[in-house]
């Protein structure tokens, strides 16, 4: 059974690439991956933030943490890494044999709260689903428009506005402000990770302490 929360960590031994380390080079990079995520258009925001900071000493810091906001993972994207050939290729290299899939999934719409633990129980799905994900992939251009079925839920809503916060946050810091707290600030997002509760709890935790830290600036 391959956990939807375990993808992220399944994808990174399927194909090993080496991270750009230039600031021209990781720009072109993640816009060509939110491209993929979801159009040029939207990568050309990527694009067009980064031209505003490219300039200050931690313009790298904001091209990697600012891509993470942009490219997070929602229903379009979990079906999309699902149905790319590398991750059935990645499975084939690791097994033998027949492989018969079973996909565990928390669907806002399916799922339902666990009585004592209160978070949503997940639910088994069989190979079946690949065919829907196929389809669900492409309609990732529904993505943040008013016809974005999954879109009206609080979690999306809240990954969408984190992009806009970020992006006020970085133009609002003050270049002498101490070093240190600034890239600290910066870097938050890397702390923001997992799905549903889990990534729920971590950006309550990066509010908390963003306002902290704007507080010593």
């Amino acid at each position: 059974v391959q956990d939807a929360s375990r993808l992220d960590a399944l994808l990174p031994n399927i194909t090993v690439e080496i991270e750009p380390q230039a600031l021209d080079e990781i720009i072109a990079d993640r816009m060509k991956r939110l491209t993929a995520y979801q159009n040029a258009a939207y990568a050309n925001t990527y694009r067009d933030f980064m031209a505003k900071v490219s300039d200050r000493p931690y313009a790298i810091a904001v091209a990697r943490n600012l891509y993470k906001l942009m490219a997070y993972k929602d229903e379009y994207e979990v079906a999309r890494l699902y149905t790319d050939p590398s991750f059935i290729a990645g499975l084939q290299e690791q097994f033998t044999g027949d492989l018969r899939l079973k996909v565990s999934l928390a669907p806002p719409l399916l799922s339902r709260p666990d009585p004592v633990t209160g978070k949503a129980k997940k639910i088994e799905f069989g190979a079946w689903i690949f065919p829907f994900f196929k389809v669900l992939s492409k309609l990732k251009g529904l993505r943040g428009t008013p016809f974005d079925p999954f879109g009206y839920s609080k979690e999306r809503r809240m990954e969408r506005a984190l992009i806009d916060e970020y992006k006020a946050m970085v133009l609002g810091i003050d270049e002498n402000s101490d070093a240190e707290t600034v890239l600290a600030l910066i870097n938050l997002p890397e702390g923001i990770r997992g799905y549903g509760h889990v990534k729920r709890a971590s950006i309550n935790e990066f509010k908390g302490t963003r306002t902290k830290l704007s507080a010593k600036l």
